[in-house]
């Protein structure tokens, strides 16, 4: 008997710590208004000179071309992608490059990397769901600004420089699209 009331007691112990340890300021949907708010705050004070945009501002998604190459290959899955990318917080705080000289004038060089454009085949989530999704609106040849809040990057989950709910900036130059074979 005294085993069962000292194993319920440990039971509702415990799942008031857990509840207790939830902060209903930080739902998921919490989280996007904050986000997309900010992003919002930064667009407005932080205007874009484009050639061609994308919103989806239910999702928080902002895409602004610099240089859009309508005649350029499109990304399809499968393909093998290579991009040039500089990483930023909305503070403007650089986190990551595949430019030597950005990473040299952010003070975030590192003598072991070897800097270049990012290899990759866009749809079987090798990089962050927002940066995929920005790559696949994009065509050889182009350059643009994507916006995007937390959750299409690295969510709660803080990533080395890069804070837990941080929207985030990335400059992506799309230098290359090596075509699948088709059969």
């Amino acid at each position: 008997m005294n085993y069962r009331l000292i194993a319920f007691a440990a039971l509702l112990l415990g799942a008031i710590s857990v509840v207790s340890c939830i902060d209903p300021d930080q739902t998921q949907e919490v989280i996007l208004e904050k986000d997309k708010l900010a992003i919002e705050k930064y667009i407005s004070e932080n205007p874009f000179t484009s050639v061609k945009e994308y919103k989806e501002e239910v999702e928080g998604f902002y895409m602004f071309w610099e240089v859009a190459n309508e005649s350029g290959a499109s990304v399809v899955r499968g393909d093998t992608v290579f991009v040039n990318y500089t990483g930023k917080l909305l503070n403007k705080q650089v986190f990551d490059t595949s430019i030597e000289q950005v990473a040299r004038d952010n003070g975030i060089f590192a003598t072991n990397r070897t800097y270049q454009p990012l290899k990759f085949r866009p749809g079987f989530n090798f990089a962050i769901v927002g940066f995929e999704f920005a790559i696949s609106l994009m065509k050889e040849g182009e350059k643009a600004t994507v916006i995007f809040p937390s959750r299409l990057g690295y969510g709660s989950q803080p990533s080395g420089p890069v804070p837990a709910n941080a929207p985030l900036i990335f400059e992506l130059d799309l230098t290359r699209v090596k075509k699948v074979p088709q059969n």
